[in-house]
């Protein structure tokens, strides 16, 4: 463990950005911190490398990602339909969770934390995951919240009648540092969700910040606000990209 801290988050921003490419700079950025954290094992302390965070935000074109645990049965479409009308391609990835859409209107975050610069509990990393998502929707004068045995947040939460989940959750984590995310559905188009049986759950709702609202939000906005109650939950000092960082990625 780097006996030195660091809370220091850079924030990326990365637009609508195909699903492969920013996989591929999770990869990287995540390998990297993992290697400077073996590689401050064999110095003394005085010696250690800080170790960096990130907070990747971005939208994704029309994507399926299944998880570790998940079933493929939970695609209800064959590869022809899947590729050709509804123009989605379809991933299998390394992250806790069944199957999600990813698609246009849809916040995505990547946090890539080491873990040791804040907390080493996984369980509570994802419950103030949870809980940055709630304070959002909060602010934005609606009641979310959990629903036991189930990860993301949920609207209608709490025994009520029509339990739809507005934000869904999954994440990697090896020698505490994590990779992979949340999605908040914001002005998401939700007819996609059709084709799937969301997280595996055959009997709730999915829903968007815009249907709840009965107006459109702006991504960016809400992007901002979700930062502001990351930083604060994890103690964080976030910082911007440069320039040269922002743009060194393709975008859709």
């Amino acid at each position: 463990m780097n006996s030195r801290i660091n809370k220091q988050v850079e924030v990326r921003e990365l637009g609508l950005i195909d699903y492969q490419t920013a996989w591929d700079e999770q990869e990287r950025l995540f390998a990297d911190i993992v290697n400077r954290k073996l590689q401050n094992r064999s110095v003394e302390a005085h010696a250690q490398q800080l170790t960096p965070n990130y907070l990747l935000f971005c939208e994704h074109p029309h994507v399926y990602t299944l998880g570790t645990s998940g079933h493929q049965d939970n695609l209800l479409v064959n590869e022809e339909k899947l590729a050709g009308e509804l123009g989605a391609s379809f991933f299998k990835i390394r992250r806790g969770g069944d199957i999600t859409y990813h698609g246009p209107g849809q916040l995505v975050g990547y946090p890539i934390l080491d873990l040791d610069n804040f907390f080493t509990d996984i369980h509570k990393y994802m419950r103030l995951l949870e809980e940055s998502i709630i304070l959002t929707l909060a602010d934005y004068g609606l009641s979310a919240g959990r629903i036991d045995g189930l990860t993301g947040v949920w609207l209608d939460y709490d025994g009520g009648d029509n339990p739809r989940k507005i934000c869904a959750m999954g994440v990697k984590a090896s020698r505490w540092v994590t990779m992979h995310g949340f999605a908040l559905n914001v002005t998401t188009n939700l007819s996609y969700f059709g084709h799937i049986v969301p997280c595996g759950i055959s009997d709730k709702a999915v829903t968007s910040l815009a249907s709840e609202l009965g107006h459109e939000v702006a991504l960016k906005d809400v992007a901002n606000r979700v930062q502001t109650h990351l930083a604060t939950l994890f103690d964080m000092k976030l910082v911007e990209a440069t320039a040269r960082q922002s743009e060194s990625l393709p975008v859709v």
